[in-house]
């Protein structure tokens, strides 16, 4: 098959770079592959199995048209202070502009007019007072809430708006190599179990998500792509009730909080909070679980959760993070049985497990109802516990309430961006023709960041 242009993954990154170049009447042939499912045809079954069943050959939340997108809380962070460290590569200016400029297009798709965590600014800086009595820096930055339902209806009209304009999509088909001539990118190798397809293009455009990180390092070292060990987050998602979280959600929807807490001093932040939401679990290959938060619009739980997420950064000999991350994820599930495993904060500190008696009597429901009572203390490293630790008795002086005993920790939550591309600000590899975006990249983080970094190598190919 032959094509202009070749992008593999139909997450936020490939999908705007798609978007773009059709907006820009480019002209060229685009061929999207995505190896999971048209949006349409993309089902949980947990809403009625009432536990994961573990999908195969992929998790329905995590792969298929607008990737993990679709199914996520839909939460759009509209500063550049948020999502990953593509300012740092093309300028703040330049990234500002970018973001109010695709906000506005998932405007036109239907996005929510109102936008959270604007005004308030008394109320704001007390919020940030707190912060920095309590040695964290409050980031306070505007989010658009698409919500998990109403994102799956953005996207799905944009997916019809791809197709619609020539866009040529080839679902259920996954990337099993690149085909490089020299130094040079002639196109990819894709397969659906059933055949295989060489596809040629003049340009070749890698966005495979977090979920497609590890196989991205791979490919990387495999063909000498110029790329280094970046930063891997190894985490809990933590849940408490709407009521401790009550003024942080109305002034600011999001509270995005970052520390070093002694003694190591690592990074520690706050992601991805979730007002009324719920937690929920993602599959990724070698039956990994995975936890993650979610937040309708409409649908709410007596919970608000987020992640604290612990930043790694390791030096030589080691270049393995995301294999490090993928083992305390695998030790975590072993001692859950392949669930996710949920301990009371109050626990942690007595040294000892939970049983699901206590859970059944405290005020706090877990809104993952088939996670498992247990001991994440006994898979987590020491280092990333004490981080956490730490951290939410810093938190607990900004938000009272937070650093409760009854205080939930899911595990394992971890985020797999961490192999780093090298490139220059038009995104250039030290091989021609190709380029490599969004979240496997190593230089976004989130739907926004990977959406505008999608947007500008649209313009460069249009």
């Amino acid at each position: 098959m032959k094509c202009d242009v070749v992008i593999v993954g139909a997450g936020p990154a490939g999908i705007f770079t798609a978007l773009e170049m059709i907006k820009k009447n480019s002209g060229r042939k685009i061929v999207l592959v995505e190896k999971g499912k048209a949006i349409e045809n993309r089902r949980c079954p947990k809403s009625v199995t009432k536990e994961c069943v573990n999908c195969k050959p992929y998790c329905h939340i995590t792969a298929g048209f607008s990737g993990a997108g679709a199914f996520s809380d839909g939460k759009l962070s509209l500063s550049c202070e948020v999502g990953g460290d593509l300012p740092m590569l093309i300028g703040e200016e330049k990234a500002q502009e970018t973001i109010n400029y695709t906000d506005n297009i998932y405007l036109e798709f239907g996005a929510d007019s109102h936008v959270e965590g604007v005004g308030n600014k008394e109320e704001v800086k007390e919020i940030r007072k707190r912060a920095i009595q309590a040695g964290l820096k409050l980031v306070d930055c505007p989010i658009r809430h698409l919500g998990t339902e109403k994102a799956q209806e953005i996207y799905l009209a944009i997916e019809k708006y791809l197709l619609e304009n020539g866009v040529e999509i080839l679902f259920g088909f996954e990337c099993t190599n690149l085909n490089l001539d020299g130094n040079t990118c002639r196109g990819v190798y894709i397969d659906n179990g059933s055949k295989s397809i060489e596809v040629t293009a003049d340009d070749i455009v890698i966005a495979t998500g977090r979920r497609g990180a590890d196989w991205l390092e791979k490919i990387c070292s495999q063909h000498n792509i110029a790329h280094q060990p970046g930063t891997v987050d190894i985490g809990v998602r933590v849940e408490v009730r709407n009521e401790i979280m009550e003024k942080v959600n109305n002034v600011l929807y999001e509270s995005k909080l970052i520390g070093y807490p002694k003694p190591f001093k690592n990074k520690v932040r706050t992601f991805c909070q979730n007002p009324g939401g719920f937690v929920s679990q993602e599959n990724y290959d070698n039956d990994l679980a995975v936890v993650n938060g979610h937040s309708y619009k409409e649908i709410k739980s007596d919970n608000t959760n987020l992640a604290i997420l612990c930043s790694h950064n390791f030096n030589e000999p080691f270049n393995q993070p995301i294999e490090y991350a993928q083992k305390v994820g695998e030790l975590t599930n072993m001692l859950g049985a392949g669930h996710i495993l949920v301990q009371r904060f109050g626990d942690i500190l007595d040294g000892k497990r939970t049983w699901q008696k206590e859970l059944s009597q405290s005020n706090l429901k877990p809104s993952l109802p088939d996670a498992v009572a247990g001991d994440i203390t006994a898979a987590m490293p020491y280092r990333a516990m004490i981080n956490i630790i730490n951290f939410i008795h810093s938190v607990d002086h900004v938000v009272p309430g937070f650093a409760a005993t009854e205080t939930l920790l899911y595990s394992p939550e971890l985020k797999f961006y961490s192999n780093r591309v090298k490139m220059d600000e038009n995104f250039n590899t030290n091989i021609n023709n190709l380029y490599c975006l969004g979240d496997s990249s190593g230089w976004t983080r989130g739907l926004m960041m990977a959406s505008i970094m999608g947007v500008l190598m649209g313009r460069r190919l249009a």
